[in-house]
């Protein structure tokens, strides 16, 4: 039963530890983006015959850009957050099997010297036996 406790929290860990990798590489995709939204904002420029070509679509458009770059920082803190909380499961996981594990290495100790416990009993009555023969 303690094998498959340990087994179990071992299987949460890692599955914790993929997740928390998943959300890291969204940040990381969060951060690629911020940077290339704020060099499209300082790079927006007007053009005589291009798409912008008014100062003031100019200007909705950087504005646009900033508020995607608030919208995205917020989803960051979101998942900083979360990759916080995930780093705490996962020493809590690793916590419990580690108890686990030590209850595992625990009983097999027990089962060992209950082993050459019986043994010695046995080899203890063989001995005996042989000496009421003679």
């Amino acid at each position: 039963m303690i094998d498959k406790l340990y087994k179990l929290k071992k299987t949460q860990t890692d599955q914790k530890l993929v997740q928390r990798s998943l959300v890291d590489s969204r940040i990381e995709q969060i951060d690629a983006e911020i940077l290339l939204t704020r060099n499209s904002i300082i790079s927006a420029s007007v053009d005589r015959s291009g798409a912008i070509s008014d100062f003031v679509i100019l200007t909705m458009h950087k504005d646009t850009m900033r508020f995607h770059i608030k919208k995205l920082e917020n989803e960051k803190i979101k998942l900083k957050k979360e990759y916080e909380d995930l780093s705490r499961e996962i020493v809590e996981l690793q916590k419990e099997a580690e108890q686990f594990k030590y209850i595992l290495e625990e009983q097999k100790l027990e089962a060992k010297a209950l082993a050459l416990k019986l043994e010695q009993e046995t080899t203890e009555e063989f001995i005996q036996s042989k000496y009421i023969r003679r």
